[in-house]
């Protein structure tokens, strides 16, 4: 089997999974007992039974919720081909402007912190899993850090840097008085509001690297390509270069799973820091049970998770030669 068939196959499997996970999270908000009608409708105050039932006949229209299931199975499809994911019932706006509007903030902490812990968790772990010394001293650390929650550290920052020392802002993206833009002002009071997000995920993911990559090391140098490389004389370098190159593969995998996810924002942390992401746009969406909201977001996720997923299968096929060689021999 060659690349091209390879590549063909993959794509055929990602195009059923796509279809599969978008028709289950189309559906499984509809499956949730309650109206989301009738939650809108009972916030109203001071509605006679008429107007209620005047304005629930109104909005089930609206939003096509009269109709059977399989004819807003049909219409979901339909206007996603056209890229209309519908009008939050929540927000009383496009879900498309939600959705854009919310991202930039997940990006702007998660992507910096995935990566940069991913980096600085693996050197780490690969040191500890080749120096015994440093190992006995890092790994409660890891452990301590791996087992942390992430809104656990984030109320210790907001408590002890926020609140007592008063350092750095804790509450929204940017102080209430500002507009976004570019303008200098804004972008310092951006990442002041920024850094107790981030160092809350970036801290908190280190350990879980740093275990992942020290277990695969020590697994690594001890397999019996290290054995045979060390029987031929080779160096202690060579020998490390070539179990890091193995032990590295799950931890690339994790990576691009993180980066897929991403989109999905952090929720504990946004909540903590009232931090205007995603994750907060899904939590009240699904607390008021705004479907087309719940679905635009899950949409959104589906996609990124299996783009990361795809493009990591295609690195594999480069990066190692098994994988290749399934391929190419097969």
């Amino acid at each position: 089997m060659g690349f091209k068939e390879y590549l063909k196959r993959k794509i055929i499997v990602y195009l059923l999974t796509f279809i599969f996970a978008v028709t289950l999270n189309w559906l499984l908000p509809r499956l949730m007992p309650g109206d989301p009608i009738q939650i809108m409708i009972n916030s109203a105050l001071g509605l006679s039974p008429q107007e209620r039932e005047i304005l629930l006949r109104f909005y089930e229209e609206l939003y096509g919720l009269n109709k059977p299931l399989y004819a807003q199975f049909v219409s979901f499809w339909v206007a996603l081909f056209k890229g209309d994911l519908g009008y939050s019932i929540l927000y009383r706006a496009p879900v498309s402007r939600l959705l854009k509007n919310a991202l930039p903030y997940d990006i702007a902490i998660l992507f910096p912190a995935i990566v940069l812990s991913w980096v600085i968790g693996n050197w780490l772990g690969a040191l500890a899993g080749k120096n015994k010394r440093y190992d006995t001293y890092m790994m409660p650390l890891f452990y301590f850090l791996a087992s942390m929650p992430y809104f656990w550290f984030a109320m210790l920052l907001v408590y002890f840097v926020g609140v007592k020392a008063g350092i750095l802002p804790y509450q929204g993206a940017y102080s209430p008085n500002l507009v976004p833009s570019l303008s200098l002002r804004f972008i310092v009071d951006f990442l002041k509001h920024w850094i107790m997000p981030f160092l809350s995920l970036f801290v908190v993911m280190i350990g879980s690297w740093a275990i992942g990559m020290r277990n695969m090391i020590i697994y690594e140098l001890e397999a019996d390509y290290v054995r045979y490389l060390e029987a031929l004389g080779a160096s202690e370098k060579l020998m490390t270069k070539h179990a890091y190159k193995n032990a590295i593969l799950p931890q690339i995998t994790g990576l691009a799973l993180q980066l897929g996810l991403m989109v999905a924002g952090a929720i504990a942390t946004e909540i903590v820091f009232n931090y205007p992401g995603v994750g907060v746009l899904l939590m009240r969406a699904a607390m008021s049970q705004d479907y087309f909201l719940l679905q635009g977001g899950f949409l959104m996720i589906v996609i990124s998770v299996l783009v990361a997923n795809f493009l990591i299968d295609i690195a594999y096929a480069f990066i190692d030669p098994r994988v290749r060689a399934s391929y190419t021999e097969g």
